[in-house]
């Protein structure tokens, strides 16, 4: 089973790379955040693909998908639903919103208020919305992908720690090659293609690849590394607020999806250092002006693999 799910995998990314050209390692981290049961946020400027790779995750994944697009003005009900009278039974129904999807995109997230961007915490740290003091469970599985302009753009709301400690990765397309944006703008590929995207993946067989995550080995060695990474966040003299225990699990459970799509039965230091920057850069914090990003690569730098600190 587990070589039949493989192949599934690689064909998966195969469609997505058919997608979103000349990315194929940020194409390789999407698809290990989302098999991680994990919820993924794109960052970067407005017309670099985010949202059109996440329409194409739906679409290899065979899941429902949702978008609802982030405005100063949007409402909580307006994306967890709301009670209404009906008045020919008297009685209040709930109307559900459209986060009750399986893969629900939030779009240009930091755009809204402070208020709507809270309605997604529950949803996703519990997998349920509670309205008017009535809990509803959301369809499994249940994913959130997020995608945010970068906070120098006019109009943005920065997203507090709390919620984006809740994603298990975040990541940045960029700009593309020469090669691929000159494909680009022959008009070979676009959104349009999205038409042509195959499901490869089904619901069955992605609880399937979810179930075989845990059973990938992580020795004793391995987790040494991992605290030795994550002590490091919360000490470096350039780090403020370091990887929180969410975080530290999610480094874990990553690496071992990143091992298995390696076709590996247990986690090696490379599969922890491929996603540690994705895992760990929205949660540093640093002392100055250092982004994220940069303080996960250079936490990396200074914490080697066996058991010594590396050259700064």
């Amino acid at each position: 089973m587990a070589t039949r799910l493989l192949q599934e995998i690689e064909a998966s990314l195969n469609e997505l790379n058919n997608i979103i050209l000349g990315k194929e390692q940020q194409v390789r981290l999407a698809l290990t955040c989302i098999l991680a049961s994990g919820h993924l946020l794109l960052e970067d400027l407005p017309g670099m693909g985010k949202t059109t790779l996440a329409h194409a995750l739906s679409k290899v994944l065979g899941l429902d998908y949702k978008r609802i697009q982030f405005t100063s003005d949007l409402l909580p009900a307006d994306l967890i639903g709301a009670s209404v009278f009906d008045a020919t039974a008297s009685t209040f129904s709930f109307h559900r919103g459209p986060i009750f999807s399986s893969i629900f995109l939030a779009d240009e997230l930091n755009r809204a208020t402070p208020k709507a961007q809270s309605a997604l915490l529950e949803a996703m740290e519990e997998g349920q919305v509670s309205v008017d003091g009535e809990t509803h469970v959301l369809p499994q599985p249940f994913f959130v992908i997020a995608t945010q302009n970068p906070q120098s753009q006019s109009g943005t709301f920065p997203l507090p720690e709390s919620q984006l400690d809740r994603f298990m990765f975040r990541l940045s397309l960029g700009y593309p090659d020469p090669s691929v944006e000159r494909a680009l703008l022959k008009g070979g590929q676009g959104r349009s293609a999205l038409n042509n995207v195959q499901q490869i993946l089904n619901t069955e067989s992605l609880q399937q690849i979810q179930r075989l995550i845990p059973q990938i080995k992580v020795s004793d060695t391995l987790l040494d590394y991992v605290q030795r990474l994550i002590a490091q966040t919360r000490q470096d003299e350039l780090c403020q607020l370091g990887l929180s225990p969410r975080g530290a699990i999610a480094l874990v459970t990553s690496a071992q999806c990143w091992a298995l799509l390696q076709g590996r039965s247990h986690v090696m230091p490379e599969d922890v250092q491929a996603v540690f920057v994705a895992v760990a850069g929205h949660r540093i914090v640093g002392k100055k002006e250092t982004q994220g990003d940069q303080l996960a690569r250079h936490i990396l730098h200074s914490v080697d693999a066996v058991g010594n600190r590396a050259p700064v």
